[in-house]
């Protein structure tokens, strides 16, 4: 096992894989620009390297500092977390290159599944269905428009690089076409480097789940079950379950999946943890979508059911460790749900809202986890993407983990900074979600329900009523934390 890693990333999850090497005994090194000279995993790391200047492209995305920051920390191997450089072939390349090993997929892999044109073809040759769609990036309008009338409008443009919902657009007809074929390749261009983009046939209010795969350097591969994504705004994952709904009422949709999503990662020669993410239609046909070659940020459901430390297998894997699970190992207990935390606000657009956090009581409990990397006083960088921390609750069944999450956020206190965890609350007492009725046009629906009932006055008066409540119960809470301090402050002084 590694005596020393260099975390090449910020935020939580640079918490939680600071705290996952402390727990295995090995020392760790946080990467930091100058937005994050303070940060938490800053204080919470044995070392601490600084890599540039606030934005990501002189600091996190620099793969000369990083490398020079673990050379001269001594690191033997760095974990790139993700975003910035995790599924990045060159920057895999150049740590084997250096001599430090890179804690995730081998770079021909990341290579192979990193363009989603290229990652098409090969979960065809594989045998995994796929949507219908262009397999090669489009060289322009005319092949854009010959090949959308193909298909039948509604299509979608998406980019062959990158993630996150960007150099994405939906069309729903040939006037729309070339504009939207200029923004997404504009868009893509300035996210990845690569403005190619090609078109998919739309699939009508699909749920989308994603299956984990986990695979040693010795070519045993399996996977750890489904999450279900749906729940998106902006084409970006917001609320994440493990088990899917859906499984309930299709009990071998799981075991086919898994299948398919085992026998693409096998053909690109995977090793380490990664996701196969699939789009499933109305009558619960599934269709290839991505490979994501890294940790996701919703793993912790996947390890609140399986009872599986994910970045410590990642570790272990990168090591040269056989994975010493069997398929037939793997259970799924119970039920668990994220949220990710987000200084965004959800009534305009879920524009970003950077600022300083002013204060802050963080909710915990049985069956509760939460990945935070903030803290009092905090300035919220406007740099990088608003993600704060992710809460997660486990439960015995869906209904149980939907109530311990509500109880979890109605103590989550956060000021300073607009957040999303109010809006969660509405989310999890919507009729829809509780009943697993979701889609990724979720969120779009739960919208237009939201605003009807604000334009009715008796529900808009029992609204008002429902934040009067909640406001006075989070006065009282902090009123009561206060008088706590204080006391606690006397007891020292006496």
């Amino acid at each position: 096992m590694f005596r020393k890693v260099l975390v090449a990333n910020r935020g939580e999850i640079a918490v939680r894989v600071v705290r996952a090497l402390r727990e295995l005994g090995i020392s760790s090194v946080a990467a930091y620009s100058d937005a994050d000279r303070g940060s938490l995993p800053v204080r919470l790391a044995d070392e601490a390297a600084y890599v540039g200047a606030s934005p990501s492209s002189e600091s996190y995305l620099r793969m000369d500092r990083i490398l020079d920051a673990a050379k001269r920390h001594g690191a033997e191997a760095i974990h790139p977390g993700y975003g910035f450089l995790s599924e990045n072939a060159d920057f895999a390349e150049a740590c084997a290159a250096a001599g430090i090993v890179f804690i995730g997929p081998p770079a021909e892999a990341i290579r192979k599944l990193g363009s989603k044109t290229a990652a098409r073809q090969l979960a065809i040759a594989a045998g995994a269905p796929v949507v219908p769609g262009t397999d090669r990036a489009l060289s322009g309008w005319e092949e854009a428009r010959a090949a959308a009338k193909s298909l039948g409008y509604p299509v979608l443009l998406k980019a062959s690089a990158g993630g996150g919902g960007k150099g994405v657009r939906r069309v729903d007809g040939e006037s729309q076409l070339q504009s939207a074929l200029r923004d997404a390749a504009s868009e893509a261009g300035r996210a990845f480097g690569n403005s190619e983009v090609y078109l998919e046939k739309l699939v009508d209010e699909p749920r989308h789940i994603e299956i984990q795969i986990l695979g040693d350097q010795h070519g045993h591969l399996i996977h750890l079950g489904e999450r279900e994504c749906s729940i998106q705004r902006r084409h970006q994952k917001v609320i994440e379950e493990c088990p899917s709904p859906l499984m309930s009422s299709h009990p071998d949709l799981r075991e086919r999946m898994g299948q398919a999503a085992v026998k693409v990662a096998r053909a690109a020669g995977y090793a380490n943890a990664g996701t196969v993410e699939f789009l499933i239609d109305r009558d619960a046909n599934f269709y290839f979508l991505e490979v994501n070659t890294r940790l996701q940020v919703e793993h912790p459901v996947t390890e609140l059911v399986t009872g599986l430390d994910l970045v410590e297998w990642q570790l272990k894997i990168a090591a040269g460790e056989r994975l010493t699970l069997k398929q037939s190992d793997v259970t799924w207990r119970g039920s668990a749900i994220e949220c990710r935390i987000y200084a965004e606000d959800p009534d305009h657009d879920f524009m970003p809202a950077p600022g300083t956090i002013v204060h802050l009581s963080e909710p915990s409990g049985p069956g509760v986890r939460l990945d935070s990397g903030i803290f009092e006083g905090w300035d919220v960088p406007l740099e990088y993407d608003p993600l704060l921390a992710k809460l997660a609750a486990w439960a015995p069944t869906r209904d149980a983990a939907i109530r311990r999450l509500d109880r979890a956020l109605s103590e989550y206190v956060l000021t300073g900074v607009r957040n999303n965890i109010a809006f969660f609350r509405e989310v999890l007492a919507d009729a829809e979600f509780r009943e697993g009725r979701l889609s990724t046009s979720f969120l779009d629906r739960f919208f237009k329900r939201r605003k009807k009932a604000v334009d009715d006055p008796e529900a808009e008066a029992a609204a008002a009523l429902v934040l009067a409540l909640t406001a006075a119960c989070t006065h009282a809470q902090r009123v009561e934390q206060s008088r706590w301090r204080t006391s606690g402050l006397e007891d020292v002084l006496r």
